[in-house]
């Protein structure tokens, strides 16, 4: 594939062995820190707390392959939880199976 469809591959090219440990413990930190805040949200909009480990885990893959900032912070948000309950509960009783 090229570089312009998955930006990762540019960088992986002139990815340093050294930078490996620093890499895997901010990994590491950042994952200690989105599991339970995924869940929490995931509470907060009245789904599973599953739903949040998704909504932590797939946005970050994602973006490791197709996103091109090394700067931006990707994962789950109080904002949009909240807004993903506001938009499902005219549709079903929160906590209900169909919800």
């Amino acid at each position: 594939m090229p570089k312009g469809i998955v930006p990762a591959f540019g960088w992986l090219l002139g990815y340093q062995r050294k930078d490996l440990r620093g890499d895997l413990a901010a990994g590491l930190i950042v994952a200690i820190m989105l599991v339970p805040q995924g869940m929490a949200y995931a509470m907060l909009a009245g789904l599973p707390p599953v739903m949040g480990l998704y909504a932590s885990t797939v946005p970050l893959l994602v973006y490791a392959l197709f996103g091109s900032c090394r700067h931006l912070a990707v994962g789950p948000v109080a904002m949009i939880s909240l807004l993903v309950f506001a938009g499902l509960s005219p549709l079903a009783e929160p906590g209900s199976k169909e919800y």
